[in-house]
């Protein structure tokens, strides 16, 4: 957690009891990667009264005067305004195409392409770039999708932080505690 109290996410090993992080609004903070603390900095939170425990771990953890069970969901109780404009990453390009490659659809080996090559003009940037695989990556080389004859199956664009979440859902951590399913993907469209 950094010393403003908003979250940081990082990956847990599932042997670490992490806290899922929601917000105020008891959504998680990030679905992809999944809003996690270590117990510690849960444990921390709780103590500087910035998150409430939503649910408990059997787990005990001791102190000299104090014994409490480990949060394994907490909330914010302050809201913080999610960023509508997700970060230009490399993770967030393969997120956007689905961890699969934008010409055969492996999803080995991936890199990224330009489509118009940087060496003609291309830029670095959402509407440009499109997650490949190395082969692939290889084969278009410095030719544009024309000249290559090789067109991805989606156009590259901007996504916005939902369309990430919405992609995130599909690729769901190894490891999930019961006690923080209610809380995940209770925004998506139930089956009739």
């Amino acid at each position: 957690m950094k010393e403003d109290g908003t979250a940081l996410n990082a990956h847990v090993p599932n042997s670490g009891w992490p806290a899922l992080v929601l917000n105020a609004d008891f959504r998680p903070l990030s679905y992809y990667p999944l809003s996690l603390w270590s117990w510690q900095d849960a444990i921390k939170a709780v103590f500087l009264e910035r998150v409430n425990i939503v649910a408990q771990y059997e787990k005990l953890v001791h102190s000299p005067s104090l014994e409490m069970k480990l949060p394994s969901v907490v909330s914010l109780k302050t809201y913080v305004k999610p960023s509508t404009h997700p970060a230009f990453t490399r993770f967030n390009v393969f997120l956007r195409d689905k961890f699969s490659c934008q010409f055969c659809g492996s999803r080995d080996d991936l890199t990224f392409d330009h489509l118009l090559p940087r060496s003609r003009g291309g830029h670095t940037v959402w509407d440009n770039v499109v997650a490949a695989c190395s082969p692939c990556n290889l084969r278009k080389g410095n030719l544009t999708p024309d000249e290559a004859g090789m067109w991805p199956s989606q156009m590259p664009f901007q996504p916005s932080v939902q369309h990430l979440h919405r992609n995130g859902r599909l690729f769901p951590p190894n490891y999930l505690h019961d006690s923080w399913l209610d809380y995940l993907y209770w925004d998506t469209e139930l089956e009739p």
